[in-house]
């Protein structure tokens, strides 16, 4: 029997739901009423997605901040939340308290009310997160045209060096460890940011399945070739990789978990856009250009790589 894999499960799933022309995005966006409502769920499951030594306080932010980071990209700001919760029967109080800490503390964070949920019983810990917004309109994955520019937010590689070094007890430099370990356990989605730039992306995804994910799925959807040409990682990843004779590359692309995102832009709009980076403090690279044609190639040395499509997917 062929084993399937996250997107076969989804497209029988949009199939028998009747929804023959589904294009996948980062958030849904429906109608009621006369306003546009914009709307993202999140699971996170303990097994799965708590690494060791990360608090459950850490764990329930995490769980806003993945839905968080799909607006952002989107350039919409959540203002209400639903969430569900599943414990074990032997669970203590004071992990339902610092798990009720965690979504606290990323509810003032980030501005969002919590309208009710749902409490479950089960093996392991589960949080189950649904994020509400409202605007005239989102920015699509599509959209990208030829010359357009592609910036990400922030450098990549410290969330996959991190979870290497929580999951297998790597050491490293002191600095960089700490600063790959908060990556994980504290990730910081550029939310202002993608508010304050919406007008100027002409596409933009969310990134914590993977770069490749990400960058391939845009490119795709925009049918257009995206060329990267300029490094996407600081030097302190480079030594560290080279120390545990990592494959910087499968930092770099393939890691996810860095709820970051990639944006396009039209080149008039670039001098604009690393203003309000610089007055956010928020760091993006320009990575690229789009062009004419289809996938994603690394240029390095005068040759194009293909970047394929390795990132997270669950059930892989």
């Amino acid at each position: 029997m062929t084993k399937l894999d996250e997107s076969d499960i989804i497209k029988i799933f949009q199939k028998k739901l009747g929804n023959k022309n589904f294009v996948s995005e980062d958030v849904e966006i429906f109608k009621l009423s006369k306003s546009n409502v914009i709307a993202k769920t999140d699971t996170l499951v303990e097994s799965t997605d708590i690494p060791p030594k990360m608090k459950l306080s850490d764990a329930a932010r995490k769980s806003i901040v993945a839905c968080v980071s799909d607006f952002a990209a989107k350039g919409i700001r959540p203002q209400y939340g639903i969430i569900s919760v599943n414990f074990p029967s032997d669970i203590s109080r004071s992990k339902i308290e610092d798990a009720a800490n965690g979504f606290r503390k990323a509810c003032k964070e980030f501005g969002i009310s919590i309208l009710g949920g749902d409490t479950n019983e089960g093996r392991e810990i589960v949080f189950n997160v649904c994020l509400f917004g409202s605007s005239d309109g989102i920015v699509p994955r599509r959209g990208s045209k030829n010359k357009d520019l592609i910036f990400t937010t922030g450098p990549f590689g410290y969330t996959a060096a991190g979870l290497d070094i929580l999951l297998h007890k790597k050491s490293g430099k002191r600095d960089f460890v700490k600063k790959a370990v908060q990556s994980v356990l504290h990730p910081k989605p550029p939310m202002s940011f993608g508010i304050r730039n919406k007008r100027y992306f002409s596409s933009a995804m969310d990134s914590s399945d993977g770069l490749s994910t990400t960058l391939n799925e845009m490119a795709k959807q925009s049918k257009k070739k995206f060329v990267i040409t300029n490094s996407l990682h600081k030097k302190d990843l480079e030594t560290h990789a080279k120390m545990q004779k990592l494959n910087i590359d499968n930092l770099v692309f393939h890691g996810g978990e860095e709820y970051e995102f990639v944006f396009t832009i039209n080149p008039k709009h670039k001098q604009t856009v690393l203003k309000n980076a610089r007055l956010l403090k928020t760091p993006i690279i320009e990575i690229g250009y789009v062009t004419a044609g289809k996938g994603v190639v690394l240029q390095r040395n005068n040759k194009e790589i293909i970047l394929k499509d390795a990132g997270w997917k669950h059930f892989r």
